[in-house]
């Protein structure tokens, strides 16, 4: 890639800074964790396009410094993306984001990017992937050729963090299956494409699992932690949506397979809007998903036989006001959680946003139960530039 000069100076730089505040009403399962913390992010944001818009260059760095957890305070580039558009082709190389998926309790086929884990626990921001892609358009659909050349490690909430396992995360213990680590090259590939009301990705992916095992052992201190392990994994993956006048039909399924077994997930449901509820200017959608994974009880995740109902509230006016709330209910016990965001701009230049997050009557063999006692209620307020 060459730049010419001056492109750099001449690009568009846009971004935020947040300060975040969380409160936790119960008293922490560690002694060392505190029940508030106070962080603030700045995420910058450089775009350019040159070349009659043929070329493009996305930068887009992270910094988040946290009070308490020495784990959270830590930084990424989220995107460093060259992008050049051909007729009928495109092709990326650098740091990249994509997203796959279409269902609002839990993002399934999603598997390119790593998760962020210390910064939420719905899993919904991602690390920067270093990544080739190339993308051909045809009248058939799209196709996407990805070659992954660096893999990121899930990062975990440190010791004095909330929102951690216990025992905790050990990254520096982490093991993997692949003799090449983090150097293993994974493989990629999805068609997608519309059919009348109908959108369908069918997708493949064959490398290195973003989601690790976690076996206990001891550090080099003899405490007992979690060490994750990082198998090679085959994922078959399909993403439907269906909209059919108020209605949205969702679905993400999955057959993944590794030496640790194989299975079958999957997410479906719908999502029914009201629109301009009591003649006014606002939207009310209602949200049903069903979540299945075939392993139930030996499944690693806790939504094996689950069910979510929600609301999500759009006002449509000019501060963009916005109100999600949703519970997602374990069928097989009395577990539940309990998840609210709400979101307003003031002006052209700042935006508040809460979040509270429940749970309650988790069972101790859940794997939500290392969470019980992280009820919290958060607080952020963001500076657009």
């Amino acid at each position: 890639m060459l730049l010419i000069p001056g492109v750099l100076s001449a690009g568009e730089w846009s971004g935020f800074v947040e300060l975040q505040g969380r409160h936790f009403p119960q008293q922490a399962m560690d002694r060392d964790q505190s029940d508030q913390l106070l962080s603030i992010v700045v995420q910058p944001e450089y775009y350019q396009r040159w070349d009659n818009d043929r070329q493009s260059l996305l930068f887009i760095p992270f910094l988040r410094w946290d009070s308490e957890d020495d784990e959270r305070t830590h930084g990424d580039i989220r995107e460093l993306i060259w992008t050049y558009a051909g007729d009928g082709w495109e092709t990326k190389a650098g740091i990249g984001k994509v997203f796959w998926g279409v269902t609002e309790a839990l993002h399934l086929v999603d598997i390119i990017n790593q998760t962020d884990l210390i910064e939420n626990p719905d899993g919904e921001q991602k690390l920067g992937q270093p990544m080739l892609k190339l993308s051909l358009e045809k009248d058939w659909g799209i196709i996407d050729l990805y070659a992954l050349p660096g893999f990121r490690e899930r990062t975990y909430p440190g010791e004095a963090g909330r929102l951690r396992t216990h025992p905790h995360v050990d990254t520096d213990l982490a093991e993997y299956q692949s003799d090449r680590e983090e150097r293993h090259i994974d493989l990629a590939l999805r068609w997608s494409h519309f059919i009348g009301d109908w959108d369908i990705g069918i997708a493949h992916f064959d490398g290195t699992s973003r989601d690790p095992l976690l076996t206990p052992g001891r550090n080099s201190g003899g405490e007992i932690v979690l060490i994750p392990f990082y198998e090679q994994i085959r994922q078959t993956s399909l993403d439907l949506q269906a909209t059919k006048g108020d209605w949205l039909w969702k679905l993400e399924a999955i057959h993944r397979a590794g030496d640790s077994g194989s299975y079958n997930a999957a997410t479906g449901g719908f999502e029914y809007t009201l629109v301009g509820i009591a003649d006014s200017d606002m939207d009310l959608g209602f949200l049903g998903e069903y979540l299945y994974d075939d392993r139930r009880d030996d499944a690693t995740t806790p939504f094996e036989n689950d069910l979510f109902v929600g609301l999500r509230l759009t006002a449509n006016d000019v501060d963009d006001s916005e109100l999600l709330a949703g519970v997602i209910k374990d069928l097989d016990d009395d577990g539940w959680m309990f998840n609210l965001e709400a979101s307003r701009r003031i002006g052209n230049h700042w935006k508040t946003s809460a979040q509270i997050r429940l749970w309650s009557d988790i069972p101790i063999d859940d794997p939500l139960f290392t969470f019980h006692r992280d009820d919290y209620f958060e607080l952020a307020i963001t500076r657009f530039f």
